[in-house]
């Protein structure tokens, strides 16, 4: 795959963020910023957009042993349904990558590289998002964040969330 571009990140778009009936991490914001996912991964292209998956990994030690104490309802298999992308994006993205932790840019830096421009959707936007964005800045991306194609685990996380990212211009543009 070659870096560099333009490029659409959509971080974690699962069924275990999706819905706060299914998973006690489900953002009530998702089904209204979905529609917006897709809309851009389809002006995006599949040669052109990357969808990221956070599946538990335990085995990183440190301070995700208590956080895993607190949320074993997530301890299940890479392959378990909680995991699964949401079907409105399924098949959409070209690359998918995985990782165990909030943050995705150590899966991303190889897919899009660091002279890349990147749009960024997904959820949470106060945990996965904010933690994806930061270091891609950090890392001399461009970064611009559509507002309405995120989704936060409450609407005052996503805004506190925004207006934080919002903080790095012209690194980090909110949109």
């Amino acid at each position: 795959m070659t870096s560099g571009g333009h490029w659409l990140v959509v971080v974690d778009p699962q069924v275990v963020f999706a819905d706060p009936g299914t998973s006690p991490w489900g953002s009530s914001m998702f089904a209204g910023a979905v529609g917006r996912m897709r809309q851009l991964a389809e002006r995006f292209g599949p040669e052109r957009t990357v969808v990221t998956r956070f599946v538990a990994d335990p085995s990183l030690g440190g301070s995700w042993g208590p956080y895993y104490e607190e949320w074993p309802f997530a301890l299940v298999p890479d392959g378990d349904p909680l995991y699964a992308v949401v079907p409105e994006l399924d098949g959409l993205a070209g690359t998918v990558v995985t990782a165990g932790t909030f943050g995705k840019w150590p899966v991303l830096r190889d897919v899009v590289g660091s002279d890349a421009r990147v749009t960024v959707a997904g959820v949470a936007t106060d945990c996965c998002v904010v933690s994806t964005v930061l270091p891609m800045a950090d890392a001399g991306v461009t970064v611009e964040v559509v507002a309405d194609a995120c989704a936060g685990s409450t609407p005052e996380n996503h805004a506190r969330a925004l207006a934080t990212m919002a903080l790095f211009a012209p690194q980090v543009t909110v949109t």
